[in-house]
């Protein structure tokens, strides 16, 4: 089968097979840290079509590399076992058939241990592999390998936004891991002016990006504003205080209907016990905390809101032109992201005074937290091409019926994040930890 990714803006001069090795082994022992709390039993719950078993996310990405690199780069290339090419074959229609997503729970075997032995194999034809190459083809399959590194930060995004929706039908209420934060109101609502105009939207450079984050190309903006932060808890409280999922004024056609159809009366993982709103948490079910980022809404939720308050989402070329205005696409990416462990979104750092500070009338809360909701459909930018073979499936088949998200969350590792990154969920989507920052028209300087 074909790998050639086109994953990069430009590819580096040469791979250092050691240092190949060793983000290989970072990545890789990151999701067994990752699923190392959860119990077999745990391992295997699969609580609705959306989600997958943890030990199916930990087979699934060693499967990649089994699939993508080693059948066709290893000699004498057996698998493993010959089953698990069809159980933990995801969506590539080019390697062949596979079990049924819906259905993926019921794969009671192999058990979490025996996957675990399945990865450790893996791992070291991994090695073997890289080890033995030439210079020239591992600069060719390098970038099948880097794929293969955030392919699996993917996922290990995914098994934790999985096992909190696991957890949270369990009765006795168990917690993943982490501490609550201490209880907070929600601070001033700042807005940042950006200016509009002839601007450049997408990847550039030698670092990682997606295929779906290419090329780079120029879109005209007129001038608008972002809130500063992202809204809160307490706002969305006050969005339902007036009655925000009983006004079909406020809700697009096809949100109205999942509201009415499903019962929608707050975030996903809210419950109300005696007039008092609770929310499920990787560390355990805890009142509201006020001055938190709402969380696990939809986008059909982030539009009403919006609506409700007389603003809107930004689309995604006006959110990355923001960023890129305010000077956080440089570098590495600073927020609540996984390396912190928080496993949820946190308050806003407290709003620099806006005339005397240095940092004043900046955004907050860019990376991490929550992803947030624009406007956009996803859809591909011009004069994008998938790459050819089954890897061309990875991004370019999802173009219909989505919205983009950008920014990152607390699940997200820091390697994985950064201004151009195109998320993408279709819009009645609630498991994932999504959020929403608001936009607006240019307007004068000034707070409301």
């Amino acid at each position: 089968m074909t790998t050639s990714t086109a994953t990069r803006a430009s590819e580096p001069a040469g791979w250092d097979a050691e240092l190949l090795l060793a983000r290989y082994d970072q990545v890789r022992a990151y999701t067994e840290r990752l699923a190392a709390p959860l119990s077999p039993e745990d391992q295997t719950v699969q609580s609705m079509p959306d989600v997958s078993p943890t030990k199916w996310h930990r087979a699934h990405v060693t499967w990649f590399f089994e699939t993508f690199v080693l059948a066709d780069h290893e000699s004498g290339f057996a698998p493993f076992q010959e089953h698990y090419w069809f159980l933990f074959n995801s969506y590539y229609e080019a390697v062949g058939p596979r079990y049924a997503r819906p259905q993926r729970g019921l794969i009671s075997r192999p058990g979490a241990h025996d996957v675990g032995v399945y990865r450790g194999n893996v791992d070291a034809r991994m090695r073997d592999l890289v080890d033995s190459l030439d210079g020239g083809t591992l600069d060719k399959l390098g970038s099948t390998i880097e794929l293969g590194f955030h392919h699996e930060q993917q996922h290990q995004e995914l098994l934790l936004m999985d096992i909190k929706h696991v957890l949270s039908l369990n009765p006795l209420g168990p917690a993943y891991a982490g501490s609550p934060a201490a209880a907070s109101e929600p601070d001033d609502l700042g807005w940042v002016d950006v200016e509009g105009g002839l601007v450049e939207v997408g990847h550039q450079g030698a670092g990682f990006s997606f295929d779906n984050e290419l090329p780079r190309h120029q879109q005209w903006l007129e001038p608008y504003r972002l809130a500063d932060r992202l809204v809160t808890n307490g706002e969305w409280l006050a969005f339902m205080a007036d009655g925000g999922y009983q006004r079909p004024d406020l809700w697009l056609s096809d949100g109205w209907a999942r509201v009415t159809g499903e019962g929608w009366r707050a975030p996903f993982y809210w419950t109300e016990v005696d007039g008092v709103w609770f929310e499920h948490t990787l560390h355990g079910t805890w009142p509201v905390n006020p001055g938190l980022p709402v969380s696990h809404v939809s986008h059909y939720e982030a539009d009403a809101f919006a609506t409700w308050a007389g603003k809107r989402l930004p689309s995604e070329a006006e959110w990355e032109h923001a960023v890129v205005a305010d000077g956080q696409a440089d570098g590495a990416p600073a927020g609540n992201l996984a390396d912190l462990e928080t496993f949820h979104p946190q308050a806003a750092r407290p709003r620099p005074d806006r005339t005397a500070d240095e940092g004043a009338g900046r955004l907050r809360q860019v990376y991490g937290d929550c992803w947030e909701w624009t406007s956009s459909a996803y859809h591909a930018y011009p004069g994008f091409h998938p790459p050819a073979g089954a890897i061309g499936e990875y991004n370019g088949k999802f173009m219909s019926g989505q919205m983009v998200l950008r920014g990152g969350c607390a699940l997200t590792p820091p390697e994985h994040a950064r201004a151009t990154y195109r998320n993408f969920f279709p819009p009645a989507s609630r498991w994932a930890l999504s959020g929403v920052r608001l936009a607006d028209g240019g307007e004068p300087e000034g707070v409301r």
